[in-house]
């Protein structure tokens, strides 16, 4: 049917917008943008995006594009291929393009009607961020208003339905506080999805750091927003290997502050991580590149290093390495020794008491000899392993020793060395 002005639709008309053709909705939607918010463009518009909506919605099972419904409003094929119905991705996402015309304050109240008539949010997004990007505009205050209202449109869907690569770029552009906190906030939600080059976002102009530190410990307290308690583990640990690679990638950074490296290792948990390899690797680099810190400031990004979580390789990478400060590198290694020693003793005494057990149970199975041989080389193997442990232990000391006394020589003072092995 031919769009009358809509100061000639009658109250008859409205009640035949069932009856429109596919496209002739958005053409009605177009003559209402100038006219909002007139009561009488305001029905029309309900009137139409429920039609739309129903619509769109019964082409994702039935048809790809409805057109003019007959007498009883069912729906039919238009001109589009019948080859398409074998896409499920063509009959989700057909309508994308009828609707870029509409402004941004249709869109708004197409969206909210969707999600409250549970449409799916994966599909909602993906128009949006479709939107955001075919939308016509004439310039770059435009574009930017369009942007902030897709960021509030986004927010109010589930945001696992979000494409997170999408999220990542928008955070380029200059929205107002609102929206970027928005932003921020669905994607730190999500932060254990991210990649190295997600994070590697350029600093804001008229800073000196390469990367932008600050927005990385804001996504980090927004993935940690609602407590540690409610995150799995799993994501826990996908996020502390990210954040190991961002570590490493921006301790060269000579502008980056002690305090702001130290933020970064410290703002997950301790559980977060199994091993801190890859931290000690990353604090490595950092004095390595920040030679002119002072011992204090040394000691103060090394306690973001977990003593009893580093590997026996990274340990003694460290016992050997000049650029961190003597006395942490004393307190990791007692540590350690410490450690160890309790797990040997802890092992020793479980290994000879459930021997005994076996022995006591299985008397009557199996000949009480051949066990107690069995447990005899058992201990003794336990036994050996000890001996190995303390003779490296000594070596280490030997080692740290000669450290500490040359460096002591340097600076013409005597101070007593700890006892690192007993």
């Amino acid at each position: 049917m031919e769009m009358d002005n809509l100061s000639d639709l009658t109250e008859k008309s409205l009640q035949e917008v069932r009856y429109w053709s596919w496209h002739e909705l958005p053409a009605a939607l177009k003559q209402c943008q100038e006219q909002l918010p007139r009561a009488g463009s305001l029905a029309l518009v309900d009137k139409c995006l429920d039609s739309l909506i129903g619509r769109v919605a019964s082409s994702c099972e039935t048809s790809p594009s409805p057109s003019v419904s007959s007498s009883d409003g069912r729906l039919s094929c238009d001109t589009r291929s019948t080859e398409s119905l074998k896409s499920g991705a063509f009959r989700a996402t057909w309508w994308f393009e009828d609707l870029v015309t509409l402004d941004t304050e249709l869109i708004r109240m197409l969206v909210k009607l969707m999600v409250a008539k549970n449409f799916d949010n994966g599909i909602i997004s993906r128009f949006l961020f479709y939107y955001q990007k075919s939308r016509f505009v004439t310039s770059a205050d435009e574009k930017t208003k369009i942007i902030e209202a897709v960021v509030d449109l986004l927010e109010s869907l589930d945001v696992r339905c979000v494409s997170y690569k999408s999220l990542f770029g928008m955070l380029r552009v200059g929205l107002n506080s609102s929206s970027r906190d928005k932003l921020e906030s669905m994607i730190g939600s999500q932060l254990d999805q991210a990649t190295l080059d997600d994070l590697l976002v350029p600093s804001p102009v008229g800073t000196s750091c390469l990367y932008d530190v600050n927005l990385v410990l804001r996504l980090l307290k927004s993935f940690l927003g609602k407590g540690v308690c409610c995150l799995p583990l799993s994501r826990l640990r996908k996020a502390a290997v990210l954040m190991d690679l961002f570590l490493a990638e921006v301790a060269p950074d000579p502008h980056l502050k002690p305090s702001k490296f130290l933020a970064l290792i410290i703002a997950l948990p301790d559980s977060a991580r199994d091993s801190c390899d890859g931290v000690y690797y990353a604090v490595n680099l950092y004095l390595e590149v920040h030679s002119g810190l002072s011992e204090e400031q040394k000691m103060k990004v090394c306690h973001g290093l977990t003593y009893s979580k580093l590997s026996p390789q990274a340990l003694d990478h460290l016992t050997r390495n000049a650029k961190f400060p003597p006395k942490f590198a004393v307190q990791a290694v007692a540590s350690q020794q410490h450690k160890l020693k309790s797990l040997l003793q802890d092992t020793s005494h479980a290994t000879s008491t459930e021997g005994s057990k076996q022995v006591v149970l299985y008397a009557k199975k199996f000949n009480p000899t051949d066990e107690n041989e069995k447990l005899k080389a058992h201990v003794q193997g336990m036994q050996w392993r000890v001996v190995e442990l303390e003779k490296v232990c000594r070596k280490m000391q030997v080692h740290m020793l000669k450290v500490m006394k040359s460096r002591m020589a340097s600076h013409g003072s005597a101070k007593s060395v700890p006892r690192l092995c007993s």
